[in-house]
């Protein structure tokens, strides 16, 4: 039988209905593997161990005594280290945070806790979600399992690492422009970023306003929908949390394929992809015709201008939302200044990193007097024609498919003096985040050994659709593969 720690949460609950195994086990095989290998991955930057076996005995108890204690009960759980814990630290992965403790829990782990969470610990990340490869953190960077040379992705690649190398079952974490499909497709796992107000943004630490969302990364499909179903809904602290009730992820995204119809827009299937990548996309394409699905090519014109928008927009808002870590009312502050505004300056000096630096002017540039309709108002008009770019091509296709990356992971060190390299990293995840909508990344083969992401677009608030073509496709590529024992941490 396969490891506890590296069965799918699905299998698990099955298991622990019937009896065969405890939620205590459960959680053992689990902190047994983080024993092994968390000083060679560095998925966390804090670990909650007492809490989490106080909540996998709870939940036994409750058991035993025939009680149901939650759907999400016995399933050890990572959260990126973005979402607010009531009493335990909450970081952003950054020094301006090290000491920060909340004193509530963000809606989604409300949700969670009822559910019977069993939290092992807060995931590594980039500062404040600003990054590709999770090497901008302040408490160092976290490794690829599949090869600890390279990077899981970023900035949400604590939570995919964790649960790649079996130190969690499960993980959320927060995607503003690719950061949680693109640290899925780095680790080979599903990641989904839903629609935009599908689930609440109450307390989760905000980078880009318009552009975050929570979500799920998980071993498959599945698991996914079934997180979804957890956290998703509307939420009145949250005033851009849709008013709608969910359907039922998991029944919803039954069925086949057949007569869907699938577009590839050539736009994401440009220079700088991969052999490998160019490879993968056009066996699936051909997957999705064995299927019965009816592809063709699409075209979303003003694709090319995305990146561009978004590092505009993003720095913007982050500019915004940043100008509270001040050192007056939580976090960091240095002593020894003369004044409240060399205090601020050297506060924010000393507690956040280059590339937290570097967004921050980018944006209070693009917001300033004189450059704000040059800048910050023309990144909005182009990121309203990307919006119909996609609502034309939702006309005509049910789902998009594209490269989640252009590449596999990359080596650590390689792209971190190059800004613009490493945010080339997310070209194909960015204009799913403009326009709101939602997207999953699955597995769909390997380069070189490292996986390689899928990654499929549906419309507004069709995540049954994406979910259901995701899951088809994961059957018929049948992806096995798990990290290895070479440069890795193993199976």
């Amino acid at each position: 039988m396969e490891a506890l720690y590296a069965m799918k949460a699905w299998e698990l609950q099955d298991m622990i209905d019937r009896g065969e195994v405890s939620v205590s086990e459960v959680l053992d095989a689990v902190l047994a593997r983080l024993e092994q290998v968390e000083n060679e991955v560095h998925s966390y930057i804090t670990l909650t161990l007492d809490a989490a076996r106080a909540a996998a005995a709870e939940a036994d108890r409750a058991r035993d005594g025939g009680k149901s204690p939650g759907a999400a009960a016995g399933i050890p759980m990572a959260i990126k280290d973005v979402l607010c814990t009531r009493g335990i630290r909450t970081t952003c992965g950054s020094r301006i945070l090290e000491e920060y403790i909340p004193v509530y829990d963000a809606t989604v782990l409300e949700r969670l806790r009822h559910a019977g969470l069993v939290l092992v610990g807060k995931a590594n990340m980039d500062e404040f979600a600003m990054g590709s490869s999770t090497e901008n953190s302040a408490y160092g960077p976290t490794r690829n399992p599949w090869d600890l040379e390279r990077v899981p992705g970023g900035s949400s690649g604590g939570s995919a690492a964790a649960v790649a190398a079996g130190e969690a079952i499960w993980a959320l974490g927060s995607d503003t422009g690719g950061s949680i499909r693109q640290p899925a497709s780095f680790c080979g796992l599903v990641g989904m970023k839903p629609t935009y107000g599908l689930v609440s943004r109450y307390g989760l630490v905000a980078f880009a306003s318009s552009l975050d969302q929570v979500g799920p990364i998980a071993r498959d499909v599945r698991d996914c929908a079934l997180l979804l179903s957890l956290i998703a809904g509307h939420d009145r602290r949250d005033s851009t949390s849709l008013r709608l009730e969910p359907p039922d992820y998991l029944s919803a995204m039954q069925g086949d394929i057949r007569g869907l119809r699938v577009g590839m827009p050539r736009e994401l299937m440009q220079e700088g992809l991969t052999p490998g990548v160019r490879k993968a996309m056009e066996d699936c394409l051909q997957k999705f015709e064995q299927l019965g699905a009816e592809v063709d090519e699409a075209t979303l014109p003003n694709l090319d201008y995305a990146l561009s928008a978004y590092y505009i927009i993003a720095p913007a808002e982050a500019s915004s939302n940043l100008a509270r870590f001040d050192g007056v009312r939580y976090g960091l502050r240095v002593e020894g200044a003369e004044d409240m505004m060399e205090m601020y300056g050297r506060t924010r000096a000393a507690g956040f990193g280059p590339e937290v630096k570097r967004r921050i002017m980018l944006g209070t540039y693009a917001l300033s007097a004189g450059y704000y309709e040059a800048y910050y108002g023309q990144a909005q008009k182009v990121r309203t024609l990307i919006i119909r770019d996609f609502d034309a091509a939702y006309e005509k296709y049910d789902i998009l498919v594209s490269p989640t990356t252009p590449t596999p992971a990359f080596a650590l060190g390689e792209k971190v003096e190059d800004p613009l390299a490493m945010y080339l990293s997310d070209v194909c995840t960015i204009p799913v985040n403009l326009a709101g909508i939602p997207a999953i990344s699955i597995p769909c083969g390997l380069e070189d050994g490292l996986p390689v992401g899928l990654q499929i677009m549906g419309k507004v608030l069709d995540e049954t659709t994406v979910l259901r073509a995701a899951r088809v496709m994961e059957e018929a590529l049948a992806f096995r593969e798990k990290p290895g024992s070479g440069k890795g941490v193993g199976a």
